[in-house]
């Protein structure tokens, strides 16, 4: 069964948002194995420099890299990645799956992003859509689209 870790900087607070979540939780273990990562936001004062948000960036990214399992394949949540239809995305499960990754990392940064050195890393780049969404709904959407990849690829009714 496929290892699948969300790595999320910032926590879930609201209860919609956490009720959301774990419902596709609950759908996404009958398909693989699901972990949530939650590491802390860096503190920034109200009206951070650009440097101040390098840094926090910086400081997120070592705290994200010391929590990567080995040889794992890493996805990034970035609004420079190409954005992929859901099908796309299911084809790209079969292509994991053919390829014997047995655990996948999706990264969804904090209020400011990801730092650049930790999206270069990854293997792929993935961008929701041009619009801007809070991380924590990113959080829902990507649990959804991940969970209608498998439905899609089981050839269920649900994509329809």
């Amino acid at each position: 069964m496929l290892n699948i870790t969300l790595l999320c900087v910032g926590k879930l607070k609201e209860p919609f948002y956490t009720q959301a979540a774990a419902e596709y939780a609950k759908r996404l273990s009958a398909y693989c194995k699901l972990s949530l990562v939650e590491l802390p936001e860096e503190r920034l004062p109200k009206d951070p420099s650009q440097a101040q948000i390098d840094a926090a960036l910086a400081r997120e990214a070592d705290a994200i890299r010391a929590k990567l399992p080995p040889r794992c394949g890493l996805v990034a949540l970035c609004v420079e990645g190409r954005m992929r239809s859901s099908e796309e995305l299911a084809g790209l499960f079969t292509d994991w799956m053919n390829r014997g990754e047995s655990h996948l990392v999706f990264l969804i940064g904090g209020s400011f992003g990801l730092h650049p050195s930790i999206k270069a890393e990854a293997g792929l780049r993935l961008s929701m859509s041009p619009m801007t969404f809070p991380h924590h709904l990113a959080r829902v959407m990507l649990l959804e689209q991940v969970y209608r990849a498998f439905k899609i690829n089981e050839g269920s009714n649900y994509h329809k």
